[in-house]
């Protein structure tokens, strides 16, 4: 009491409820202007709205006579959106930004407790609001002036595009065939974000006329504001008594729960998680994680918690897959549900999935593509199946996520012997419903289970080649000082006689002299196979009869042929690479072991045909000098032999050259005009 009478009243003001714009007033909120912008009398505005999204867009104008605004740039500003052309399309007409727009959004979903008030002789009268927008600067302008710099860009390449060049003549297409839509399909398409946004694209604008503040039609309008009858029938809601006032005044706390946002439905705080049953807790973890140790499983429940009891239950939920729990199937597909992606049943989907978990009971490692070849899923799916449990690693596949769990396997057999005769009984219903192939099931060798990946990459084939090759050089290097000690010793005791040499198979005449330059041309190298010397004019690295000599040049012949009849255009240094791999995919003692060198490599791809172009590379490359010798198959015995003439000699001018000035070229050189597509066929 003391209180109140600390605190006279010491006014009373007669409140007013004004029913004219109902469910009409809106609040717009505007940034703080710059000092260029006015709102009051501004000279070319529009407003446009959507009722049913309560969105408005608003274009205000700019002062551009204001000291304040930077003419050049809101000139470059312009450029930049409209370019130097000017017409119906531009954003602005004037070349000068000149106007800016703002776009709306709610800032309250619910306004129920907002009100407009107007304070007149000793009366307020309130406006319930029907709703409160923020309106933004809208920025639209940035992308229409980014799509103008890319157009550019693209006509200044006149579609000289690695990718053009890149394309295909071909392209294989998917076909998928709609299934009909369910009822729980069609509620979760009616309310994805997709959906929602076509529906809001589809609702046209409607154009409102806007009124200053000192117009007439505004002066009217704002007369809606006092409530146009003070009797007691007009304003019965205000009319409450005390307790009902504070009600009002103080909505219970449900409305104020109503209104914090909702977590979402995978969301559980541990708090809230220890209330629920042990098997309960368990199931949600595994839903939610996916694959877990048994330590990390026990360090979630809390401590206290009997480990017998969480075995019993984890083996309701989740199955062992290298010594973790990876969750069951149809926890995660029940019953009567389909995939999001391509609308398959729970069932096939559990089937994929357990296929995907068996194939990593037998190695570290899956293949997608087995998996989907298998399971006859779309990627989509099967991507998913291996996101639950995996992680993707590039050109080796998708390794297992988490480390295999001895501990857990040491520490508890019969879990693990009952989880294998599990594992055998979905092996076996595998088994007949995709016909698993006998390397489907015999599971790889391993001597850990954290063995090593077994697919090979290329790099590792080139090295594996590389490794082999060097293992018969190694042989081939015995033989070789074998032969050359035999003939030193042969040297020592007795100068080898010509005429001991001719006695093997065919009689030579004595008219004709033994060549001998073989005996000179021991000790020469070569770089494909064992030593080189770039100066060696002896391609062997021993003595060798005249008829394998043949056979040596002939197996080199067919080598070079066969490859460039693959390649059309190859460096040195590529073509050793290859050779290499050809060298070790050959048989030991094959006739190309005997050695070749690289001036024979060389001059065997002159003599099948082919020519050296001297590209004029810069001065500043880092290339190899191998990589500088380009070779190429000059006629080949097709229509195209003219073409890859033309360019070749195109490219000898020059190392980097425009895809229209090479189509302009091959037209005036073989005149006829080359479509797209018989170009690209040249240059690949």
């Amino acid at each position: 009491m003391a209180n109140e009478e600390d605190d006279p009243i010491i006014q009373e003001i007669d409140v007013f409820l004004a029913r004219s714009l109902l469910e009409k007033l809106y609040l717009f909120q505007y940034p703080i202007r710059p000092a260029s912008m006015t709102y009051d009398d501004v000279t070319h505005l529009s407003v446009k709205i959507k009722p049913k999204q309560q969105k408005v867009e608003l274009e205000m104008a700019i002062d551009t006579l204001n000291p304040n605004y930077c003419r050049s740039k809101g000139e470059q500003i312009a450029l930049n959106v409209d370019g130097t052309c000017t017409d119906e399309t531009s954003t602005y007409s004037s070349k000068l930004m000149d106007k800016q727009t703002f776009c709306s959004s709610q800032a309250a979903s619910n306004v129920s407790r907002y009100a407009a008030a107007v304070y007149k002789k000793g009366e307020l009268h309130l406006t319930p609001l029907h709703g409160i927008l923020q309106l933004r600067p809208s920025f639209t302008y940035l992308d229409k002036a980014d799509a103008k710099h890319r157009e550019r860009e693209a006509a200044n390449e006149g579609g000289d595009s690695s990718q053009d060049e890149a394309e295909d003549d071909v392209k294989q297409i998917t076909v998928r065939f709609s299934r009909p839509e369910t009822e729980q399909a069609r509620q979760r398409r009616v309310q994805s974000y997709e959906f929602l946004q076509k529906r809001q694209a589809e609702e046209h604008w409607v154009h409102l006329h806007y009124y200053g503040l000192k117009d007439s039609r505004s002066e009217h309008e704002r007369q809606y504001l006092f409530s146009q009858g003070h009797g007691l029938a007009e304003n019965t809601e205000l009319i409450k008594s005390p307790s009902e006032y504070l009600m009002m005044l103080m909505p219970p706390s449900i409305e104020e729960e109503n209104d914090k946002p909702m977590a979402p439905s995978n969301v559980l705080s541990m708090a809230q998680l220890r209330t629920l049953p042990l098997a309960d807790q368990i199931k949600i973890l595994m839903k939610n994680v996916k694959v877990m140790p048994f330590a990390n499983l026990m360090s979630l429940l809390g401590s206290g918690t009997d480990s017998t009891a969480v075995l019993r239950c984890i083996q309701q939920v989740a199955m062992l897959v290298q010594g973790n729990w990876v969750v069951k199937s149809d926890v995660l597909y029940p019953k009567d549900t389909s995939s999001p992606h391509s609308g398959v049943p729970a069932e096939v989907l559990c089937r994929g999935r357990d296929f995907v978990m068996w194939k990593f009971t037998q190695d570290r490692w899956v293949v997608r593509k087995e998996v989907a070849a298998v399971t006859k899923l779309c990627p989509e799916d099967v991507k998913d199946f291996l996101e639950h449990m995996s992680v993707a690693r590039i050109n080796k596949g998708w390794e297992f996520m988490l480390p295999y769990d001895e501990d857990f396997v040491k520490k508890h057999p019969d879990i693990v012997q009952r989880q294998h005769m599990l594992w055998m009984g979905i092996q076996a219903k595998l088994e007949k419903v995709y016909n698993l192939l006998k390397e489907h099931l015999t599971p790889k060798k391993q001597e850990t289970q954290s063995a090593h990946p077994l697919l090979v990459s290329g790099e590792q084939r080139v090295n594996m080649a590389k490794a082999k090759a060097k293992q018969n050089y190694g042989q081939l290097e015995k033989e070789f000082q074998k032969q050359k000690a035999e003939m030193k010793s042969n040297d020592t005791s007795a100068k080898m006689d010509v005429s001991n040499i001719r006695i093997k198979e065919e009689p030579v005449s004595d008219e004709e002299p033994m060549d001998t330059s073989a005996y000179e041309g021991m000790n020469n190298g070569i770089v494909n196979g064992i030593h080189a010397e770039e100066d060696s004019t002896d391609s062997l690295n021993g003595h060798l009869p005249g008829g394998c000599i043949d056979r040596v040049a002939q197996e080199l012949k067919a080598f070079v042929l066969s490859t460039f009849k693959k390649q059309f255009v190859l460096t040195l240094s590529e073509l050793k690479r290859l050779f290499n791999l050809h060298l070790a995919s050959l048989p030991p003692g094959h006739t190309l072991f005997s050695g070749i060198s690289d001036k024979m490599l060389q001059d065997m791809v002159l003599d099948t045909g082919c020519k050296q172009i001297l590209v004029p590379f810069p001065p500043q490359t880092a290339a190899s000098p191998d990589e500088l010798k380009v070779y190429a198959l000059w006629e080949a015995g097709d229509t195209y032999d003219q073409h890859r003439q033309v360019l070749l000699e195109i490219f000898s001018k020059n190392y980097r050259v425009r895809r229209n000035v090479i189509q302009n070229q091959l037209s005036q050189e073989c005149g006829e005009d080359l479509n797209k597509q018989e170009v690209d066929r040249v240059l690949k």
